[in-house]
């Protein structure tokens, strides 16, 4: 069966803005509904998972902080980061939400090794890390079968405040990003080359808007 994916690209938007859309489509959408991915960049903020710990939490300083309902625990988002939410039906693509890291690990792994980048997973940790150091960190919510937040890719931005934190509660996590590692790209490019890679391992025939 042609299972059809629409993708939003957003622009920078605030991140409660969007969570509450995340939670409004989730909540609303029918058994008719198409899947969708939203890309977009957020303004500097940390936000702290369902689960979050504050000792993770180190210095905020000036940057807010949002208790958010996905998993995980702490993470930075800010501009120069490909923020990828996934609104999708696990029912739809036939896999339970451990399979579906898994695929957003390995599309994630794919761009980066055609980028000449060796990336890994990590067992218990899920994200994806080059070196030890982490360019990418998952954390979904699911609501009857439905997903939504997702995946941040790390493309060219200020990593100074994931010194700030635990990233996603591991103390001294090194972060990195792929202008570091010497890619030059933007959140653009990246977020059509990912996509397109998650669409395929998923199963989906693409839509852009």
């Amino acid at each position: 069966m042609d299972k059809s994916l629409t993708v939003r690209c957003l622009g920078m938007q605030d991140y409660r803005d969007v969570w509450q859309a995340m939670l409004d489509f989730t909540t609303q959408r029918t058994a008719d509904s198409a899947s969708e991915i939203w890309i977009v960049e957020h303004p500097p903020v940390f936000t702290q998972g369902q689960a979050g710990k504050a000792e993770h939490l180190l210095d905020a300083g000036d940057i807010p902080v949002v208790q958010s309902d996905r998993g995980g625990q702490v993470t930075y988002h800010g501009p120069g980061q490909l923020v990828c939410y996934l609104l999708l039906d696990l029912k739809e693509i036939g896999m339970g939400i451990s399979s579906l890291v898994n695929s957003i690990e390995e599309a994630t792994i794919q761009l980066l090794n055609e980028q000449g980048i060796a990336a890994a997973r990590k067992p218990g940790a899920p994200g994806v890390y080059v070196d030890g150091a982490k360019i990418a960190a998952i954390g979904l919510r699911v609501k009857k079968q439905r997903t939504y937040h997702g995946l941040s890719l790390n493309v060219n931005m200020d990593l100074q405040p994931f010194s700030r934190i635990n990233p996603c509660g591991f103390p001294g996590l090194a972060v990195t990003d792929l202008a570091t590692l010497g890619v030059d790209t933007d959140v653009a490019t990246a977020a059509h080359k990912l996509t397109t890679k998650l669409a395929a391992i998923l199963g989906y025939t693409l839509t852009e808007t």
